[in-house]
């Protein structure tokens, strides 16, 4: 089984709510020589991506709180190279279901030399993620106004999970902010389009280096 994959330094992070499903397909691929990894749900598995991107994300569709589809689709948009398995019990053939964004689908339980074949036309050198860390770029907000307490707050996008979040503004006087996702808790820069309570100052940033307020 080793030589389907034509690439014994392919990464492969698996995504699945149950652990005997990850223990498995870990064990079983490990031996194929890929390098593996596995996260528990769609959030820890961003968090995963972020510390090392992988070539490939192996993926169950079902799954709580984020659930295979919503995290198929983050994956796509936020890092296009990465090649993406879908994978669930729920669906029959080996063509990718309809809605699902993904390269290819693996009916999960099936033959585990089926998923090889499907990982080893994925992992052509061509088709490998760069790895190079993406520059931090703090998000341009507008502010949406005062809360039903009074209190100023801007809404924010995560641009890692998409989803969305409030976020109150506090007085300190900084253009460029820093908070973390309620949701997937990534780091996030941002700067207030019309802040709040602030007056323009230089300031050197850890997310934008020697900017100048206009």
């Amino acid at each position: 089984m080793r030589d389907e994959t034509h690439n014994s330094s392919v990464q492969l992070l698996i995504v699945d709510d149950e652990p005997a499903v990850r223990d498995l397909l870990s064990h079983m691929l490990t031996k194929t020589g890929l390098s593996i990894r596995s996260a528990e749900d769609g959030f820890s598995a961003l968090a995963e991506i972020r510390k090392d991107t992988p070539d490939i994300v192996l993926s169950d569709l079902n799954m709580p709180g984020m659930s295979g589809f919503e995290l198929l689709t983050v994956i796509r948009r936020r890092f296009p190279a990465i090649g993406i398995i879908a994978m669930s019990g729920a669906f029959s053939g080996d063509e990718v279901p309809s809605g699902v964004i993904a390269d290819a689908f693996y009916p999960k339980g099936s033959d585990i030399r089926c998923l090889m074949k499907i990982i080893g036309g994925l992992a052509r050198p061509e088709q490998l993620p760069a790895k190079h860390p993406a520059p931090s770029v703090p998000l341009w907000i507008a502010r949406n106004g005062n809360d039903a307490n009074g209190a100023p707050y801007v809404t924010i996008k995560c641009p890692e999970c998409l989803r969305i979040f409030s976020q109150p503004i506090d007085g300190a006087l900084r253009l460029i902010r820093e908070t973390h996702c309620v949701h997937c808790r990534s780091a996030i820069c941002y700067a207030i389009v019309e802040p709040v309570d602030w007056v323009p100052v230089r300031r050197q940033s850890s997310c934008m280096h020697d900017f100048t307020p206009i």
